[in-house]
């Protein structure tokens, strides 16, 4: 659909003899002050304005941004194109399959259901380091992961041939982030004679890596992505900005993990949730494009929605080396000097908080044992492990808690309050030298253990049993690659190894990394070292990082000892990275291979030897080091346009063992009745290509009553399914033993598995069944009197009231939704037969995707709740006022009269139902169902 152009801001930019259609900011008014993210916002609203959710008011608000105010007005932001990688991406490509069933049910082409927005999906969540250590082990992995995943690649490779715009890069191939800022951005799009600045959404966090390349993009759930997929746009808050000057530039030793880490510290202080940042000033045109990418990759790590670089001269440079066209390249630099969005270091724009770093400052740093944002200089690595280990360890361990506790109370007694108090509300006196004191003392539980190979030797707490470099973060980083290859070189040289006890694995983001360590010459080094190849895919940090040597697992369980892992990563929250592992620490790729060699977090690196050469001469860390000079020798000599241009020639068509999937053909997908994995879900069952109209709700039973703050996380099925749950029996009643019952995560696909799982987070408490914990709630279809309603499963009962024909209602507080934006939080309620959500607020993106889904997101009236108001979720609800939206009308409230024993409460319930659009999508009881009818008509 054309824009209205109210503006007048259409226009053409000719560039290398072809002319592109533009829409020009500075039509809108004077928008020189604003950051460069709220530009490109901008530029989105004049190029899609329709009048109805997207308006020239939505545009006024923009240009007359107030930085310093709270954000307030919602915009429909319209991205350019959806990434996905597999475990997020295969829901919305069943959805797709699904759609066009109904769409031929409907007497309409199924060939018309294709994403309207380029969409793009990375296997790369499924690839397990099993193997390691041999040459054969890239190879070993990924046979194991076609036959785990077999079912759902031969569905993705179906979509790959049967979706117009649906490109799938197969196993194997690399991470979905690096590939994005490698072949699949585009800076600036052209679609249908248009040029716009590249935006995108992905079924990622960690989508926001394009920021590093100028790219406005973040992570969003599965009903956001399906909707940008099918053109529709994403609600959002103009958001604020957070403006971050650099200056300066990195000193010799220092790598951009460490950068990353720094700012990642740096803005989890200052609080950056939900909110943009914008990096400008001098010290950008000193940051590699690859180390703007690592920045921008942890932005989910800081809580910012997106962390992005302006285009600049580094930004042009990155795309020639990456192989892209140079009409592309000459389009990106012209159109941003056009638009404004040139980075120019001497003018700093307006924004909403400012911050500064300059770059020389910055140490070689590490961050753990379990969050990103604790930070630790390289140089106090081994004091914070010791002092971190007593969270870890009992107290028989062997150090002398007596003896430190009765030291420490002979200086700063308790007693004294002058020792336990700090007027700055740091650590007291007392605190700090305990802390010191156990930091000095040697927390030893030495286990000896004895591998298949021979090798025996003890370990101890702080063993460092993984050492991987891994995940897009840092493997997409030529520098800190180049660098790790060169450390392992000189350890070599000098007569070094890793530890037997560490299981060593590189898994690059793209195959780029391996053809430059070819070239030169290094990957012999590596491999020496026990850094073979293990796949391309996002491994360790996301826990595919295989099972430890059985020995090694059997000596950490039995004597339950604190062992580590090291990896380039960037996450490792506890129990993330590997169940037998406690502490997990990220460093960058060198400092990876340093910790192999060292085998111990227990070692100061800075000034303690790594090992002895064959001379028996110490060898410090200090001597592996590799200069700036050296590494940046080796990069300008070892990676090339070609390379990028060679592996990205046919990155779709995948190997030979992709090609030879059986794979159904034909627009429509061939369901398997027996799969567990991908099955057809009833979104579209009867449905008729008008809509009915919307009805009122009556005698309606509450399935969950919950409290305040309850998240996406609670009511989203996640991480292992149990066996004596819903979803475990389910799996159970179709042949699955419980070793192959998987994750939720792997059965996304299947809409039983899903729905057994909605709500039965192991800590939701449903105020409904007092004293359970978990996905319980009452029947009251079993009893005569509610109060002798027994509890079951939530899943249970909801099939005993959509058998009675019970509609169902979920009365929650404050913040309802709250967390990440999880697709199966909105699907699996749906699909429970809730047609309400009654709450006290709602998390933005939940209460929009409950819409997307058909439910009716209703808010108690200001300042009541479900207590104030006496409910205790036994009552029997109607709601009425909302047919009114069969007259094209939105009411502002409608009326809920609860009866129970105690009689009745009505109250005015307040309809979240914010836009133009979300009344369509609820109209038509979603917002699938409603482009589906869009299409038909069409």
């Amino acid at each position: 659909m054309a824009s209205k152009n109210s503006f007048g801001a259409r226009g053409s930019l000719d560039v290398g003899g072809s002319s592109y259609e533009i829409y020009r900011l500075a039509a809108a008014g004077d928008v020189a002050r604003l950051p460069y993210s709220l530009k490109v916002l901008l530029e989105n609203l004049l190029r899609t304005e329709d009048g109805a959710n997207i308006t020239a008011d939505h545009v006024r608000a923009l240009v007359n941004w107030d930085a310093k105010a709270k954000p307030s007005t919602e915009i429909q932001f319209t991205p350019g194109r959806v990434v996905m990688q597999d475990f997020t991406g295969v829901p919305c490509v069943v959805d797709l399959a699904t759609m066009r069933e109904a769409m031929s049910d409907l007497g309409g082409d199924p060939n018309k259901i294709n994403p309207l927005a380029p969409a793009e999906l990375v296997i790369d969540h499924s690839v397990i380091a099993d193997v390691f250590g041999a040459p054969d082990s890239f190879d070993r992995n990924v046979e194991l992961e076609y036959q785990r995943n077999r079912e759902r690649y031969q569905f993705l490779r179906w979509g790959q041939g049967a979706f117009a715009d649906f490109k799938v890069v197969p196993p194997g191939t690399g991470i979905v982030h690096q590939v994005n800022i490698e072949y699949l951005a585009r800076t600036v799009i052209v679609r249908d004679g248009v040029a716009y600045p590249d935006t995108c959404v992905g079924t990622d966090s960690h989508t926001t890596m394009v920021n590093g390349l100028g790219v406005v993009g973040w992570g969003v759930g599965g009903i956001e992505a399906e909707a940008a997929m099918l053109g529709q746009p994403v609600s959002m808050l103009i958001p604020s900005v957070v403006g971050f000057k650099l200056s300066g530039a990195l000193p010799d030793g220092a790598t951009a993990t460490d950068l990353v880490l720094t700012i990642t510290e740096k803005l989890r202080q200052h609080g950056v949730v939900g909110k943009f940042v914008e990096f400008y000033g001098p010290g950008v045109a000193e940051v590699p494009l690859a180390n703007r990418a690592t920045i921008g990759n942890m932005s989910p790590e800081y809580g910012s929605t997106i962390a992005v670089f302006p285009i600049d001269e580094e930004t042009v440079r990155y795309l020639q080396l990456t192989g892209r066209g140079e009409d592309e390249v000459a389009l990106v630099e012209a159109y941003a000097k056009e638009q404004g969005l040139w980075h120019d270091p001497s003018v700093e724009p307006e924004y909403s908080e400012y911050l500064e770093l300059d770059l020389s400052t910055v140490v070689p740093s590490i961050a753990g044992p379990k969050r990103p944002q604790d930070r630790v200089s390289l140089s106090d690595g081994k004091v914070a492990f010791r002092t971190s280990l007593r969270d870890y360890v009992a107290d028989e361990d062997g150090t002398p808690h007596t003896d430190v506790d009765e030291a420490v109370e002979e200086t700063f007694p308790a007693s004294d309050p002058v020792s336990v108090r700090d007027g700055n509300g740091g650590e007291s006196p007392r605190e700090l030298v305990s802390a010191a004191a156990r930091a000095n003392g040697r927390t030893s539980k030495p286990v000896r253990v004895t591998l298949d190979d021979g090798n025996e030797f003890e370990l101890d707490h702080g063993a460092v049993v993984i050492a991987a470099i891994t995940s897009c973060t840092n493997t997409s980083n030529p520098s800190v690659m180049v660098g790790a290859a060169l450390v392992a070189k000189k350890a070599v040289e000098r007569g070094l190894n890793r530890k037997p006890w560490v299981k060593t694995t590189l898994a690059p983001g793209s195959k780029v990394v391996m053809d430059y360590y070819e070239r030169a010459g290094l990957t012999p080094y590596l491999e020496k070292l026990g850094f073979h190849l293990v796949g391309y895919g996002c491994t360790t940090c996301i826990g595919n990082s295989g099972p430890l040597p059985e020995q090694i697992s059997a000596a950490v369980n039995e004597h339950d000892l604190a062992v580590v892992s090291v990896l380039s990563g960037n996450r490792n929250f506890e129990g993330r990275i590997n169940p037998d592992v406690k502490m997990n620490y990220l460093a960058s790729p060198p400092l990876v291979v340093a910790y192999a060699l060292a085998g111990t977090m227990d070692l100061d690196l800075t000034t303690e030897a790594l090992g002895t050469d064959a001379q028996g001469e110490p060898v410090y860390l200090s001597d592996l080091w590799p200069s700036p000079a050296e590494i940046e020798e080796v990069v300008d000599s070892a990676i090339a346009s070609e390379m990028f241009t060679r592996d990205y020639a046919d990155v779709f068509a995948g190997d030979e063992t992709w090609q030879s999937l059986p794979t159904p053909t034909g627009s429509t997908f061939e369901w398997d009745p027996q799969s567990t994995y991908v099955r057809k879900p009833p979104y579209f069952e009867g449905m008729q290509a008008e809509p009915a109209p919307v009805t009122d709700i009556a005698a309606a039973r509450v399935l969950a009553k919950l409290g305040d703050s309850v998240t996406t996380d609670h009511i989203s099925p996640a991480g292992a399914i149990k066996q004596d749950s819903p979803a475990g029996e389910y799996l159970s009643s179709h042949g699955i033993s419980r070793r192959d019952f998987n994750s939720y995560g792997s059965r996304r696909g299947n809409h039983e598995v899903m729905i057994r799982g909605t709500f039965a987070n192991i800590r939701l408490r449903n105020l409904l069944a007092p004293g359970t914990e978990g996905g319980f709630t009452r029947d009251f279809t079993q009893a005569e009197s509610p109060a002798d309603a027994p509890v079951t499963s939530i899943y249970d009962a909801s099939v005993s009231y959509a058998d009675a024909g019970i509609p169902l209602v979920v009365l929650a507080g404050k913040e309802y939704g709250s967390g990440s934006s999880r697709d199966w939080a909105a699907k699996g309620t749906a699909l429970l037969g809730v047609r309400a959500v009654i709450a006290e607020s709602f998390e933005r993106i939940h209460r929009s995707n409950l819409i997307g889904m058909g439910v009716l997101p209703l808010q108690f009236p200001e300042g009541e709740n479900a207590e104030s108001l006496g409910l205790t979720g036994e009552e029997s609800f109607d709601i009425t006022g909302v047919e009114a939206m069969n007259a094209g009308e939105t009411p502002s409230t409608v009326r809920v009269k609860a009866r129970g024993a105690g009689g009745e409460v009505e109250f005015d319930a307040v309809v979240r139902i914010d836009t133009p659009g979300e009344a369509e999508y609820y109209r038509h009881g979603g917002i699938m169902q409603y482009v589906l009818r869009q299409l038909v008509g069409s």
